[in-house]
């Protein structure tokens, strides 16, 4: 894939684009290295949360979310009759605003911008979660970790939903959870020997500065775009033996939007006890740290208007999520699979 034949039918493809012709070249292909890295893992109330590291911002603003949820009393406000508990939708939104407020401002490819592993500490968390009161915050400002470096600029380079999830679990109980996206409809549109080509590069900021600061996921040579993709694996204590052992393998495609399914569907399985599909069937909602974001025509008129007073800018739009879960149940294994998308769960 990276030399020979079809690198250079890749390098000439990119070349001969009559609009936009690339500088993508053998040398690129062939210097390209896969990069193993650990998983990014923290324990909310009795389970662990494991789930990816930079470049994708999805398993910090993940951790976050749930660590300024930790202390609230988000677990007795459980939906009711598929809505959405009003104070509920409130939580997540003004943890959503928290956690990409950082994320925007903090997260991009390690080997050029190391994220401050502050922005996970306890006492920071706690910090940000104090400021979650009755009313929105409506936009929230980063944070000042106690390991940042001086702050890069923030910046809200948008996400093109071209994004797919599966969740596997063999026979031998090993999982996979894994995201995989090409950026935007049909990629970049060029096709070479049967697969498309990315449209990665609009993962990384078009601003590379502002405010004469540079911005964190600006455009820079060898640098891997940031992500919100967000695969992620939790992890229980086991009564026989007390390790911990697989619970719960779960994803979603959907852009930036990504981190609020995730976080919205690991409340309703672990705070509300509620089975895989009827946690991903729950209308979504969230915030990406500009208005609540509202799965359309699936919130009460009245939860609208009560959000609204609570000074929450709400704007309903399609919110096609893709989620696939598997959960583990007495005697084996039980999936659960988007209703918005052509996704099934499967067993043998």
């Amino acid at each position: 894939f990276h030399l020979g034949a079809t690198a250079r039918a890749i390098v000439a493809k990119v070349a001969a684009h009559p609009h936009n012709p690339g500088r993508l070249s053998l040398d690129d292909l062939a210097g390209y290295r896969a990069v193993e890295r650990q998983p990014l893992c923290r324990d909310y109330r009795q389970w662990t949360v494991c789930g990816m590291p930079p470049p994708s911002s999805g398993g910090i603003a993940v951790a976050q979310i749930l660590g300024l949820l930790e202390t609230s009393d988000i677990a007795v406000h459980r939906p009711r009759d598929g809505q959405p508990a009003e104070q509920a939708v409130h939580l997540l939104a003004e943890a959503g605003r928290l956690a990409f407020a950082d994320r925007n401002a903090f997260v991009a490819d390690p080997d050029f911008v190391p994220w401050p592993r502050g922005l996970l500490a306890p006492d920071y968390l706690r910090a940000r979660a104090a400021m979650i009161g009755e009313r929105s915050l409506g936009e929230a400002w980063p944070g000042t970790p106690l390991d940042a470096a001086a702050a890069p600029a923030g910046d809200r380079s948008p996400e093109r939903p071209a994004t797919a999830h599966l969740s596997v679990v063999d026979a031998d109980g090993g999982a996979v959870a894994m995201t995989t996206s090409i950026e935007d409809a049909f990629g970049s549109r060029q096709m070479v020997r049967g697969f498309l080509l990315n449209n990665q590069l609009s993962d990384f900021s078009f601003i590379a500065a502002e405010a004469g600061r540079p911005v964190a996921n600006r455009v820079e040579p060898g640098k891997r775009p940031r992500s919100s993709m967000a695969p992620t694996l939790v992890f229980a204590r086991d009564p026989l033996n007390g390790k911990r052992r697989l619970q719960l393998v779960l994803g979603s495609p959907g852009g930036a939007q990504i981190i609020n399914y995730v976080s919205r569907v690991l409340v309703a399985m672990l705070d509300w006890g509620l089975d895989a599909q009827s946690a991903i069937a729950l209308p979504n909602h969230g915030s990406r740290n500009g208005p609540t974001e509202l799965e359309k025509d699936r919130v009460a008129p009245e939860q609208v208007e009560a959000l609204r007073r609570r000074g929450h800018e709400v704007r309903q739009l399609e919110m096609p999520s893709g989620l696939q879960a598997i959960e583990r149940i007495p005697g084996g294994w039980r999936g659960g699979a988007d209703p918005r998308r052509e996704g099934v769960a499967r067993g043998e």
